[in-house]
């Protein structure tokens, strides 16, 4: 099997390991195979990819889109090391409001599946990083784009910084709403 989909603390979030052929010349890995992705649950059409890069300390998110343009990620640093995050904005979850975060680097070349229902965000932790990913449900829709503030109180994710001070924002994602005031449109589904 060419990955390894381990569940995470909310169960829809999964972390990806792909397997990794590495020998003098460099490496090969798949990054994707839909057969294999249906077998571990994740059966979705992609329907968008998009490529980032950041310098140390951009901090992204927490980003999502509303219904009827929800969105599911498929999250892979090539270039450098980031801690992404997702949290569970799926009203009636037994997860909502709880995060989970990890670190995806080029070293580990480690994945991250964020279904829809779920906020988005990643911190930089290396001189700059880049990060392409999969989007599937919907293209993106500036109509429907929301977001919470990264330092939500609530639901108070342990980002791995130094200081506040370190952290570059967006002027759109330093005035996001709280997890209390945002515009969430999802329900959780059993």
């Amino acid at each position: 099997m060419p990955f390894e989909f381990i569940k995470t603390e909310v169960p829809e979030v999964i972390l990806i390991k792909p397997k990794v052929f590495s020998d003098k010349r460099g490496f090969f890995m798949e990054s994707y195979k839909k057969s294999e992705f249906e077998k571990a649950g994740i059966d979705t059409d992609f329907v968008q990819d998009n490529h980032s890069k950041s310098i140390k300390g951009v901090l992204r998110g927490l980003h999502y889109q509303k219904e009827p343009a929800a969105q599911g990620k498929l999250i892979r640093c090539i270039k450098g090391r980031i801690f992404d995050v997702a949290v569970d904005i799926r009203k009636g979850s037994p997860t909502y409001g709880k995060w989970v975060g990890y670190e995806l680097s080029e070293e580990n070349k480690l994945m991250l599946w964020i279904p829809k229902g779920f906020a988005h965000g990643f911190l930089t932790l290396s001189e700059e990083a880049e990060i392409i990913y999969k989007v599937s449900g919907a293209e993106y829709s500036p109509q429907h784009d929301a977001g919470i503030i990264w330092n939500d109180k609530t639901i108070n994710i342990k980002w791995p910084i130094d200081s506040i001070e370190n952290i570059i924002l967006s002027e759109k994602d330093k005035n996001l709403p709280t997890l209390e005031e945002a515009e969430i449109n999802f329900v959780y589904g059993g």
